[in-house]
């Protein structure tokens, strides 16, 4: 009876690796999540503005580091928020006869995306770039800089609805282990094969480091690593003790690759704070950026779950930008370069404070945005 009790835990962990998702509905939008994306979409603002109408070299080391340097995280947490919500929302439904309408419904979003990522594509190089060069940008001969981020979902919406069914057939281990799998295949192309002599094909698929692209494949772990821990929101958010284990594990896990990151910065000398506030290690994706940029998403998705609903309506603003992130996108692109680059001529008007409180202005206006629509929406 001994040996068959020590043999328990051994054979539990064994069914739990190899059982397949079993996905309850969700209960009511998860307003955690909504406020998730919008710190993601904020950080977003705040860099694109110091960027977009100052430009990195003016900034002070004081502005580089903490403010600009905690804009990283933007990128994993939008990237990885953009799985849990493919979980959260559709996961459960794959398998069922409305499946065929809602993938419809998300292959019609990734059409839509697509057509505003290229106009966003000319309002960003308009005033930057002759017309002959926006035009190779809107055929793919290169790539813009600050709506790069929008061209990733637009295609990732074209292909990840198809492959929905099939993850979620798959046993736990093989989950697991596929996003550390496709991130070393992605380095592994990324580093040693040419993709016949096409540069723009490479960047869009495994990143290239004359393009500042987010790689489909090489950005593939992070939407994996959403899909797994929106699985788990699932199962968790709607029961206070398995939430609090969720956001424990979230949360430890930020903080262990954070620690990573410091173990690496302080062991070498071109790993540096400055360095990743620079975006040294971001296109294509190298360890020391992603181990401080998700490891920063963790932490805040865990604050975010914590918080609950309550501090999504305390900060109520950035849960708004988060509940409709295509239109704050598609707002604070033409307000900095259609409207104050272009037209109001800012290029390197104003200083690094000031470059500063219009960003953040900007994030109150997109929210404000944002209830404007939806009133508009609601009153016809």
């Amino acid at each position: 009876m001994a040996g068959d009790a020590s043999m328990m835990p051994a054979a539990s962990w064994s069914l739990r690796l190899s059982e397949r998702p079993s996905l309850p509905r969700p209960e009511g939008r998860v307003a955690a999540i909504d406020l998730a994306r919008g710190v993601a979409i904020a950080l977003m603002i705040l860099s694109h503005s110091v960027s977009g109408l100052l430009g990195i070299d003016q900034v002070p080391a004081w502005g580089m580091v903490p403010i600009h340097l905690l804009t990283k995280f933007s990128s994993s947490l939008f990237i990885m928020v953009f799985g849990i919500a493919l979980a959260v929302a559709f996961l459960p439904r794959t398998g069922t006869s409305d499946w065929p309408r809602r993938r419809r419904k998300l292959l019609l979003r990734g059409l839509e995306v697509l057509f505003w990522y290229k106009a966003l594509t000319i309002v960003e190089m308009m005033p930057l770039y002759e017309p002959a060069d926006i035009l190779d940008a809107v055929l793919y001969q290169r790539f813009p800089i600050w709506v790069e981020i929008l061209g990733f979902y637009a295609i990732a919406l074209l292909w990840i609805p198809w492959l929905l069914p099939s993850w979620r057939r798959l046993p736990l281990w093989s989950r697991l282990l596929l996003p550390v799998a496709i991130a070393v295949l992605a380095d592994g192309l990324e580093r040693h094969f040419h993709f016949w002599g096409s540069e723009p094909f490479k960047a869009l698929l495994v990143e290239d480091a004359d393009h500042y692209t987010w790689g489909q494949l090489s950005r593939l772990p992070v939407v994996m690593l959403g899909l797994l821990i929106g699985e788990a929101v699932l199962r968790c958010y709607w029961h206070v003790s398995m939430r609090w284990r969720l956001i424990m594990a979230l949360g430890v896990s930020g903080a262990l690759l954070l620690a990573g990151f410091m173990a690496v910065a302080a062991t070498s000398e071109t790993v540096t704070w400055l360095a990743v506030a620079r975006n040294e290690g971001k296109h294509p994706p190298e360890l020391p950026f992603m181990l401080f940029s998700l490891g920063g998403a963790l932490m805040v998705l865990a604050a975010a779950l914590a918080g609950g609903e309550r501090l999504a309506r305390l900060l109520r603003p950035i849960t708004v930008i988060g509940s409709d992130a295509l239109n704050a996108f598609i707002f604070h692109i033409v307000m900095i370069f259609l409207i104050l680059r272009f037209l109001l001529q800012s290029w390197q008007v104003y200083s690094y404070p000031q470059v500063l409180g219009i960003g953040i202005a900007m994030i109150f206006a997109t929210a404000l945005w944002i209830r404007g629509l939806r009133w508009i929406r609601e009153s016809t």
